[in-house]
């Protein structure tokens, strides 16, 4: 996929996952590459160990130094934006090393690694609390200057300024990945009590509906099994009582499944929204439609067409853009909802329409609405309507 050129809005998938640990090889890479390109200020303790400036031991521990530090900044700050984050001990002891192998590799080979401060800060700033990242990243830019004063470079009172901007900046890196972590464990546990919540009402509604009814059935089974020796015409008679209950049960319980399974246009909506944005289509859906005094077989008809519209777009159309609009309408034949699904696709070049419609104006049908498809001048349209009550606006654009 590539980017909406039109909106200028990036594709999800372009996006590092911030918050999750990487799922593939590639989301590995973009992730390595992200917080990688920041190593490229590190030039400056290279050209000096690669200058001969030093001894061979020098090199060699500069080097050794170098590495271990780098592995300790990438190790740490990969770790937290990755959602995998270390207990705050280990962290605070890692941020010490990090902090002391800075100060020690300035202080052997010269103020050139003085930068090495600059992630110091960074790494604080992305693995500690907030109030705590403040004080560190404080520590980190008085430690670099007590270090710059001993290694006589005036330099470090101007990379102060940049050690405490660039933490601080990062401390909101790291509060958004904290609170995006945070807002994922949320979301698993709404969509846990939503389904948790869903299966008590099923359990109330089949109490309900079949309780009465199966308490019946088995106390008129044991007077027709009474009844039977002596009188059958009455054990008959109870008989077709047991009959007639469990009947009327198995309607009841055909109808509470029925509709468990009749989708709701605000879900509908919500589905669409996440569909299309993990497709890669700019969305307009309307959000919190108000439905009231709407018959259930209208929203229903309305979710279905809603449903095949958004599989449509997804699947066939290569749409970029997709706006969905909800809208009540009067007319001379009385209060019509009207759903509007329009794409700049080319989902609808067909000249005759596809079994999914058809078998959408059917349903549309059954339920007093009508059908409206094809392509537009940039796109294709759908239009599907059914009677509704009151007239007024629905909804508004996401």
């Amino acid at each position: 996929m590539t980017d909406d050129p039109r909106s200028g809005a990036v594709r999800p998938e372009r996006l590092p996952r911030w918050g999750q640990p990487p799922r593939n090889r590639r989301e590995l890479l973009r992730k390595s590459l992200w917080i990688g390109i920041w190593l490229v200020f590190l030039s400056s303790p290279v050209h000096d160990l690669v200058s001969g400036h030093h001894t061979a031991g020098g090199i060699v521990g500069g080097s050794l130094g170098l590495v271990a530090f780098v592995w300790l900044y990438v190790a740490l700050v990969f770790r937290n934006m990755s959602g995998r984050p270390l207990p705050r001990r280990p962290v605070v002891l890692l941020l010490v090393v990090l902090g002391a192998l800075a100060a020690l590799l300035c202080l052997t080979l010269g103020p050139h690694w003085l930068g090495l401060f600059v992630y110091v800060s960074v790494a604080c700033g992305a693995t500690l609390p907030l109030q705590t990242a403040y004080w560190a990243i404080g520590a980190t830019a008085a430690l670099m200057w007590l270090v710059g004063l001993h290694v006589g470079e005036d330099v470090a009172r101007d990379l102060v300024l940049l050690v405490v901007l660039i933490g601080f900046a990062m401390t909101g890196v790291g509060q958004l990945v904290r609170t995006t972590v945070e807002l994922r464990k949320a979301r698993a546990t709404v969509a846990q009590l939503a389904a948790n919540e869903e299966r008590l009402r099923l359990a109330r509604d089949l109490h309900d509906l079949l309780g009465h009814s199966l308490s019946l059935i088995t106390l008129k089974s044991e007077l027709a099994g009474r009844m039977l020796p002596g009188r059958p015409d009455e054990a008959a008679q109870q008989v077709a009582d047991i009959e007639q209950v469990s009947r009327q049960a198995l309607v009841d319980v055909r109808e509470a499944v029925t509709g468990y399974r009749r989708p709701r246009l605000a879900s509908e909506l919500a589905g669409a929204q996440v569909a299309l944005t993990a497709a890669g289509v700019v969305a307009d859906v309307p959000v919190e439609p108000d439905l009231t005094e709407i018959p259930e077989e209208s929203e229903s008809a309305l979710a279905w067409a809603l449903r095949e519209a958004v599989t449509n777009v997804v699947r066939h159309s290569g749409a970029g853009r997709c706006a969905v609009e909800v809208l009540r309408r009067q007319t001379l034949d009385g209060p019509l909802l009207e759903l509007s699904v329009e794409d700049d696709g080319s989902g609808g070049s067909g000249e005759t329409p596809g079994n999914g419609l058809t078998g959408l104006a059917e349903r549309l049908a059954k339920a007093g609405g009508t059908l409206q498809a094809g392509p537009v001048r940039h796109g294709f349209r759908l239009v599907a309507r059914v009677p509704a009550g009151p007239a007024g606006h629905i909804g508004s654009g996401a």
